[in-house]
């Protein structure tokens, strides 16, 4: 059996290289993720908004259609946002992909096993809900080809990455909400957008 997926290894790798792809970070262990990648004005990291990084990443698909939107967020988040895979399954925009980094923790409040532990298939969930692709991603091989489906596939796609519960350094992004919002609105739009 090999070895399992590391989750700082597998962001860094989605992230790789990533041009003007926008995203979204997930609350708690996958921001922390994001930024110990590398810190980048184009990655919007959700401070306190358990539950919304999908939705965000929808928001994000609709009004930016010529750009990549990757949301990396955790199974924890998205179990709680679950009614977000029903509404873009509804919208399917084809510009959306979801990384769902699955340690079967809630990794902020003492890792507790979240219900994918149990058995709970998000990638299952988001097909029924009419995602246009989504798969459990468990080794190497299987997340070379989730980050191909992530970076490219017509979506909306979801990877459901299994990663090793593991409790790692913090590498916090900004903690200014106004900052984090007045940047990514800068790199996105430009800078004629603060005359908005």
């Amino acid at each position: 059996m090999s070895a399992p997926l590391r989750r700082r290894e597998v962001v860094a790798s989605l992230l790789a290289g990533r041009g003007d792809m926008l995203v979204v970070a997930g609350l708690g262990s996958t921001a922390w993720d994001c930024t110990a990648a590398g810190d980048a004005p184009l990655t919007f990291p959700m401070w306190g908004a358990m539950g919304s990084a999908a939705t965000m990443g929808l928001g994000l698909a609709l009004a930016q259609p010529a750009r990549r939107v990757l949301v990396v967020t955790g199974d924890g988040e998205m179990l709680m946002g679950l009614g977000a895979l029903a509404t873009i399954g509804v919208q399917r925009p084809a510009n959306l992909a979801i990384a769902v980094i699955d340690n079967e923790r809630y990794g902020e409040t003492g890792m507790q096993e979240t219900h994918t532990a149990s058995g709970v298939d998000l990638a299952a969930v988001a097909l029924a809900c009419g995602f246009a692709a989504a798969q459990v991603v468990r080794d190497a091989t299987g997340l070379e080809a989730a980050r191909a489906a992530l970076r490219a596939g017509a979506g909306p796609v979801l990877a459901q990455v299994k990663v090793a519960p593991e409790r790692l350094p913090l590498v916090l992004p900004p903690r200014e909400g106004a900052l984090l919002k007045a940047r990514f609105r800068r790199a996105l739009l430009g800078p004629q957008s603060e005359a908005d």
